[in-house]
């Protein structure tokens, strides 16, 4: 073979090679879904500022017209993903990172009347997309042309049974499988084939009413499990057949339980609103049951809590305290009033706490006492902050009503 020609050949090869693993990495960072990769509520960045300026981070953009709507942004290939809603109209809208909008479409209808707004994020799954909406109809768009690949309503299909308020569950992916609870007596959760909606199995767990509770996907045991909370139980499913493994009691009068449960090693931790506060739980058997470890007052309605350590942090729900708690003791390190109730997410050292009083607020986690380092008021948007925010290269999502804006803090 000539010099020339192999040198040629050989470089178009390891180009192609390089141009495959690029694909591969941008591949592996193509999905998104609820409070992060790992539905924690951690997102994994770097070389974010410490401290604010005194009227806040840069505001790089904003859009206003969104619609009624409690949902985070999802962020896949570049292209970010909200709800919202238009009259009675479920609403997509499809933005490039430079604040542009792309798309909106009309995916179906959604709630407009009791606490009108979108409560699901889209999750983006190997250019797909997933979106519910609080009647309990799933629909699966294309990501490049959003046409519809399937749709299936889960509260008609299997006798689904949800609270007065609907749905509000953001479906959970794991490879094949798409897990959402409907909440019946027989169907209480079920997985779903991803590519075409048909049933892969059913899981009656305790028959207890949906609880707007995003399930949560445990592979550090001897077998997959799935957990959630339905109204009245903590539930750990078998990730491939459906058998219950267990569940743990957990009730209050509105049947609500809106934060997916933490985990870490063995230990599952469920934090929910209304005065119940957080239990501790240690999976036994590789999985397959549970034990008590401690209680705790922290009633915690939506916001979402955070694992730095040994450490937990979060906020109340009646009783509107901060809370700094021991996450293998559930010993309380501090109480303060400062910032709750709030939603919180954690990215490069730094606890992002979003305040129900319209705060945006940096804190620095620290087991020995409440650190606030910087924060701003959100002036733009109306209605209630209870939006989780999201943290994508260096930039703040946050959503306020029909308005959603993006701050720079790199």
């Amino acid at each position: 073979m000539n010099k020339n020609v192999f040198f040629i050949t050989f470089f178009i090869a390891i180009t192609l090679i390089s141009c495959q693993q690029q694909n591969v990495s941008q591949g592996e960072a193509s999905n998104s879904q609820w409070r992060g990769e790992n539905r924690d509520g951690v997102y994994n960045e770097t070389g974010l500022l410490k401290e604010w300026p005194a009227d806040g981070p840069e505001l790089l953009w904003s859009f206003e017209g969104l619609g009624a709507g409690f949902t985070s942004v999802a962020i896949a290939n570049e292209k970010i993903y909200i709800t919202g809603i238009t009259d009675d109209n479920l609403m997509l809208y499809v933005f490039n990172t430079s604040g542009e909008l792309l798309h909106t479409k009309v995916v179906g209808k959604e709630e407009a009347e009791k606490w009108p707004g979108t409560r699901s994020t889209v999750a983006v799954n190997e250019g797909k997309l997933y979106i519910f909406n609080a009647f309990g109809e799933l629909f699966c768009l294309d990501e490049m042309t959003l046409n519809e690949v399937w749709k299936k309503n889960i509260y008609a299909e299997f006798e689904g049974v949800h609270t007065d308020w609907g749905y509000c569950e953001s479906p959970l992916i794991v490879g094949e499988k798409l897990f959402i609870t409907p909440g019946g007596e027989q169907h209480n959760m079920v997985a779903l084939n991803k590519k075409t909606g048909d049933l892969i199995w059913s899981a009656p767990g305790e028959g207890k009413i949906s609880a707007y509770c995003s399930p949560q996907y445990i592979d550090n045991q001897s077998i997959p499990i799935v957990v959630t909370s339905t109204a009245e139980y903590i539930i750990g499913v078998n990730a491939d057949t459906g058998e219950k493994l267990w569940s743990f009691p957990q009730a209050h009068e509105y049947n609500i339980h809106p934060n997916t449960l933490l985990f870490d090693k063995d230990m599952v931790l469920s934090v929910t609103g209304y005065k119940v506060g957080s239990v501790m739980l240690r999976m036994k058997d590789g999985g397959k049951a549970v034990e008590e470890v401690w209680k705790h007052e922290v009633d915690n309605q939506m916001g979402g809590v955070i694992k730095v350590g040994d450490y937990i942090y979060t906020s109340g729900h009646q009783n509107r305290n901060w809370f700094c708690i021991n996450w293998n003791t559930g010993e309380t390190m501090y109480q303060v009033m400062d910032i709750a109730p709030c939603n919180v997410i954690f990215a490069d050292g730094m606890l992002y706490c979003y305040s129900e009083r319209g705060t945006m607020n940096l804190v620095k986690p620290n087991p020995e006492q409440f650190e606030l380092v910087s924060n701003f008021n959100v002036e733009l948007g109306s209605g209630t902050h209870w939006s989780h925010p999201v943290i994508h290269n260096g930039v703040l999502y946050l959503r306020h009503g029909d308005v959603l804006m993006a701050y720079k803090i790199n």
